[in-house]
């Protein structure tokens, strides 16, 4: 796989070099030069996670050596991956089967192994990442007690739940969790200026685990032919049209890699809360990224998303953008009704679910089947979920186990100073 500077078509580098780069020199995100593959219908008849794994060779080749790449695919990808029907002509992927019950797990878990194919034994480097709520648990679980690796987890303080908190701030040994005296987009200012800090970045061997790292865009762009594929299982021949709940857009951006790839669907959709900067700008305003606003849905709240970079690098601006793409955004009124009206028809889902549903019925046209992604585990937005419905939410092992443990961040302020102070502390 080659890839390009989003700034500087000359900048190229490989699949490795990328993941470990982070960041282009020139500060864009690298992206891939993508074939077209032919063979779709062969693809989707392979059963998951074989389908993962043969799209992840086809992409990296050989940089890693087919059988340690095929172990560590099998490895990461080693969950279930379910379509539901909801209602008719409606489907919902849940992406909240791994370790932390959330769809980072996809590519925390991939990163993880393939950092270490990267780095072999004997390496040290430490993962720096911000998160808005469940990229945290994922990068904290996918690196806890991995020898040679450090994980440190900013995030806004008092703006992540209570369950997304204790998934990454509990464990303590080699994963550090930092509670910033702000929002999410302070907390990714932060993790982008220290990997800007060429000497910081050498010296720790700095790694992104956030979407800006394209071996988390790969990792997510697996589970978009499983829609289609289980459509077909179902009897479903229509191509769907999937609506993406987004906020830092690295899900979208894999989604429309692997339509350039091939992969036949009838649309993709943004679906925001009320951190609308991307709604705006396919509504025709000018691009301006804004300060976060605190959501029900927290792990959207993105007012200046990373990956619009990519996205709006592969649809050529505004106008390419426009039309390859629906979208809308969804209130915290509107995500609390969608709540109940799933719930009344015996659907249970978390805020992020709600709001591409409600973005979904909104844009989706008579005759198309869609499908919404469920990126996280209701259980993990317990408070809410209790207070909608009614009903005690029993708590999968995963959290409940967390329940005693206790919270082990340290507070910080919005400072790379201070920030690199703690980094070279160790």
């Amino acid at each position: 796989m080659q890839l390009h500077s989003t700034r500087n078509p000359l900048d190229h580098k490989t699949f490795r070099q990328a993941m470990v780069a982070n960041l282009a020199g020139d500060g864009g995100l690298y992206a891939p030069d993508l074939p077209r593959f032919a063979d779709w219908d062969a693809l989707l008849a392979l059963p998951w996670p074989d389908l993962a794994v043969e799209l992840i060779q086809r992409l990296i080749g050989d940089e890693f050596g087919s059988e340690p790449l095929q172990v560590a695919v099998r490895d990461a990808f080693s969950f279930p991956v379910p379509l539901r029907q909801v209602e008719p002509d409606r489907w919902c992927l849940e992406l909240h089967a791994g370790p932390t019950l959330a769809f980072k797990d996809f590519g925390a878990r991939l990163l993880a192994r393939l950092l270490r194919l990267h780095d072999g034994e004997g390496a040290q480097r430490t993962i720096l990442t911000a998160t808005s709520g469940d990229t945290g648990a994922a990068v904290a679980q996918a690196f806890w007690h991995v020898p040679g690796m450090r994980a440190v987890v900013l995030y806004p303080a008092g703006r992540v739940s209570s369950q997304q908190e204790r998934q990454f701030a509990t464990l303590g040994d080699n994963v550090q969790a930092l509670a910033v005296a702000g929002s999410f987009d302070d907390c990714q200012t932060l993790v982008k200026a220290c990997f800007a800090d060429a000497e910081l970045s050498r010296r720790h061997g700095l790694t992104s685990a956030n979407s800006i790292n394209i071996a988390r865009i790969l990792a997510q762009l697996c589970y978009f032919p499983l829609v289609v594929a289980q459509l077909r299982q179902q009897g479903e021949t229509r191509a769907p049209l999937i609506c993406v709940p987004s906020g830092n857009f690295g899900n979208l951006c894999a989604a429309l890699y692997a339509q350039a790839l091939g992969l036949p669907l009838a649309g993709l959709v943004a679906a925001c809360n009320a951190n609308t900067t991307v709604p705006d700008y396919l509504n025709g305003q000018a691009y301006r990224t804004r300060p976060s606003v605190a959501t029900l849905s927290n792990a959207m709240d993105v007012g200046a998303p990373s990956n619009w970079e990519r996205i709006d690098h592969l649809l050529g601006g505004q106008a390419g953008a426009q039309a390859a793409l629906r979208w809308g955004w969804a209130s915290d009124d509107d995500t609390r009704n969608e709540i109940m009206r799933l719930f009344a028809i015996g659907q249970l889902v978390d805020p992020h679910a709600a709001v591409a549903s409600a973005v979904l019925r909104r844009v989706q046209r008579p005759g198309e089947v869609g499908v919404f992604l469920a990126t996280a585990h209701p259980a993990k937005f317990p408070e809410e979920l209790e207070r909608l419905t009614g009903r005690r939410l029993e708590l999968p092992p995963e959290l409940a186990q967390l329940a005693q443990r206790p919270l082990l961040s340290e507070p910080l302020a919005v400072s790379v100073e201070v920030l690199r102070v703690v980094l070279n502390r160790g």
